[in-house]
C-alpha cells in the first residue's frame, strides 16, 4: 500500500511516499481503508521531534534520531475491510472514524486501529468531515465539559477560536449554554461569529488579558500569554484550561511545555483553578461527538484538503500559516 513515511526528524521535506506492507489486524483490531485523515499539530511536533525536551519525556513516541512510528497521522475515517477475531462491534463495510493516539499511521491507504478507539461515522457527514473530529473534538469536549465543567450562563473565552480545536470549542461552549467570546485574527472573525460566538476579539488589535472583562472559564489553545496574564482575565474563582499551542519556528527546546511546567507549580498556590489538559482517545468520547454531530450541534469546519501525496505541504501549511479550522487529507 502507499503511505507517507519518515526516517529522521526534520521539516516536512523528510516525509516521502513509499510502498509499505498492508497491516494485518490483531485480535482486537480493525483494518480500515482510509478515505480521509486529518492533520493535527501533534503531527508536526512528532515529525520534528519538537520541543526537544519531549524526546526525553515521551520515549514511547520519540526515538533518538526519529519518531518510533514511521507513518504520521492520528485521525482517520474510512471503511472497514477486515476485523480481528475478538472484534464484535464492527463488520466489514462499516463506515468508521477514530483516533490512533500515539500509534499514528493514518497517512496511508490502510490502517489497523484498536476497536476501542473507533466509532461508526456520523451518517450525515462526509469522510473528510468525520476525520476532522476525533482529536480536536475530543480536546474541546474534555477541556470544556470535563476539565472546566462549563455551566449555563458562564462567560467562556476561547483563545485560538478559529483553529482546529477552537472551532469545536466555540460550538460546544454554546451548546453548554455559555456566553462565548472567541479570540482570533482579523480574517477569522466572521467564521467565529458564524459558529456561535457572542463576542469576538481580534488579537492583532486588542489584548484580552489587559481588558476589563473577566471570564469564568478561559480555554487557552495558543500558549502566547503568561499564566499571570491569563489569570488576570479570570474571575476570582475562574478556571483556566491550558492545551498545547504554538506554531513551528524551526525547533524549540521547551516550546509550549514551558507554560505547562510553570502552571504545574504556580497552580498549587492560587485560588483560581489552573488545569493542564491531558486527553486520551476513546470510543466513549467519539460516541458523544457522533451524537452531537448527528444532532447538528457540532459542525466540522474544513479549511483545506490535500491528496495523500501532498501530506508534506498540508503539514507545512498547518504549522506555519495559521490554518483556519481543520486541514484534511483525502484519499
Amino acid at each position: 500500500m502507499k503511505a507517507i513515511v519518515q526516517e529522521t526528524y526534520g521539516a516536512p521535506e523528510v516525509l516521502h511516499a513509499a510502498e509499505v506492507p498492508r497491516p494485518e489486524p490483531g485480535p482486537h483490531e480493525v483494518l480500515v481503508a482510509v478515505r480521509a485523515a486529518a492533520v493535527n499539530a501533534a503531527d508536526w511536533h512528532i515529525m520534528r521531534g519538537d520541543p526537544l525536551v519531549a524526546r526525553l519525556l515521551s520515549p514511547a513516541y520519540f526515538g533518538r534520531t526519529g519518531p518510533k512510528a514511521r507513518i504520521r497521522g492520528r485521525d482517520f475515517a474510512g471503511e472497514v475491510v477486515a476485523v480481528g477475531a475478538e472484534v464484535t462491534r464492527f463488520r466489514v463495510g462499516d463506515e468508521v472514524f477514530g483516533d490512533l493516539g500515539g500509534a499514528d499511521g493514518a497517512f496511508a491507504e490502510y490502517v489497523c486501529a484498536p476497536a476501542a478507539l473507533m466509532e461508526r461515522k456520523p451518517m450525515d457527514l462526509s469522510f473528510a468531515q468525520a476525520a476532522a473530529i476525533p482529536l480536536a473534538g475530543t480536546t474541546a469536549l474534555a477541556g470544556l465539559r470535563d476539565a472546566a465543567r462549563v455551566r449555563p450562563g458562564q462567560r467562556v473565552l476561547i483563545n485560538g477560536a478559529s483553529g482546529g480545536v477552537g472551532t469545536f470549542a466555540v460550538q460546544l461552549a454554546k451548546h453548554f449554554g455559555a456566553e462565548v467570546t472567541g479570540v482570533c485574527r482579523t480574517r477569522n472573525l466572521d467564521q467565529t461569529r458564524s459558529l456561535g460566538a457572542d463576542h469576538v476579539i481580534d488579537y492583532t488589535e486588542r489584548d484580552f488579558t489587559r481588558e476589563p472583562e473577566r471570564y469564568d472559564v478561559l480555554f487557552d489553545l495558543v500558549g502566547n500569554h503568561s499564566l499571570t496574564a491569563l489569570r488576570r482575565a479570570l474571575t476570582p474563582a475562574g478556571t483556566v484550561v491550558l492545551s498545547g499551542g504554538g506554531v513551528s519556528k524551526g525547533g524549540s527546546v521547551i516550546g509550549p511545555m514551558g507554560l505547562m511546567l510553570k502552571a504545574q507549580v504556580l497552580g498549587r498556590f492560587v485560588e483560581q483553578r489552573v488545569v493542564i489538559l491531558s486527553t486520551r482517545p476513546s470510543s466513549e468520547h467519539l460516541a458523544e461527538l457522533r451524537e452531537l454531530a448527528g444532532s447538528g450541534a457540532l459542525v466540522p469546519v474544513i479549511d483545506r484538503t490535500y491528496p495523500l501525496e501532498e501530506v508534506p505541504e498540508a503539514i507545512h501549511y498547518l504549522e506555519t500559516e495559521h490554518a483556519r479550522a481543520k486541514v484534511v487529507v483525502k484519499l
